[in-house]
């Protein structure tokens, strides 16, 4: 109905209402997702709605970013208590980030329409790689960002460029970057494959009712209820952070002295 809510809302419904622990859930729906995006891609190509240059370019810097971050994950370690509060952190802050950017899309292209001018191509290709190399990090850590925060940060790079061109090159650069990022996940040990498949099941279904309703709704409802659910998603991904310190520092305080 959206264009977005496989990683923002998929990744924190898995920790918030199944329990998941968030590194399994944030790797469960990285692979997942580029199953998905992988048919999306093919019917956008077939469609010829791809520009297969913004997607390289994107591709030249997420990727790498991918691979280091989660090199730097391997090593830090993702299962651990201490990390499990960062990435809720992480998560809500990504999250919150992207009710803005739904919500206030309108408003921020309209800005960006009026102060950013057109770029010369080369200071252009050097953005766009700037942006798949935070899009790499954001995505690898969270699974959250390919979405909403691409396409935006797309149409403002791009803005000559038709909303749907954008959309299906952003669809398509998620493909190798979720992959390898669900894969580096996987090797982490951080995949849940036995809901990949009931997931991947319920969206076929999902997609149809989904593309029913968006023709019947209008966009403004659409973007506003999402952008209301990804603010409560957040704010409850923030309180369980608060509340998982809170208790840390509780038993810190209270531990006698040696």
């Amino acid at each position: 109905m959206t264009g977005v809510g496989g990683g923002s809302l998929m990744t924190p419904l898995l920790v918030l209402l199944f329990g998941f622990h968030p590194a399994t859930a944030v790797g469960t729906d990285l692979l997942y997702a580029s199953v998905t995006k992988t048919v999306g891609t093919a019917v956008h190509g077939k469609q010829k709605t791809v520009d297969w240059q913004i997607v390289t370019r994107l591709a030249m810097g997420s990727v790498p970013a991918s691979m280091l971050t989660l090199l730097v994950m391997s090593r830090v370690g993702t299962m651990s208590g201490s990390a499990t509060s960062v990435l809720n952190l992480l998560l809500g802050a990504a999250l919150l980030a992207t009710s803005i950017s739904v919500f206030f899309r309108p408003w921020i292209l309209r800005w960006a329409g009026e102060h950013i001018h057109a770029m010369e191509l080369r200071r252009l290709q050097h953005w766009t790689v700037l942006l798949g190399v935070a899009l790499g990090v954001l995505v690898s850590v969270t699974s959250v960002g390919a979405g909403a925060l691409g396409t935006t940060a797309l149409l403002i790079l791009y803005p000559r460029l038709p909303v749907a061109r954008i959309a299906a090159s952003d669809i398509a650069h998620a493909v190798p970057l979720t992959l390898i990022a669900g894969l580096g996940h996987w090797m982490m040990g951080s995949v849940d494959w036995q809901i990949i498949v009931p997931l991947l099941v319920g969206s076929l279904p999902g997609i149809f009712v989904g593309s029913y309703f968006a023709v019947h709704v209008p966009e403004r409802a659409l973007r506003l209820v999402l952008a209301t659910t990804l603010l409560v998603v957040a704010s409850r991904m923030a309180y369980e952070h608060a509340t998982t310190a809170s208790s840390i520092l509780t038993a810190f305080t209270r531990r006698p002295p040696h």
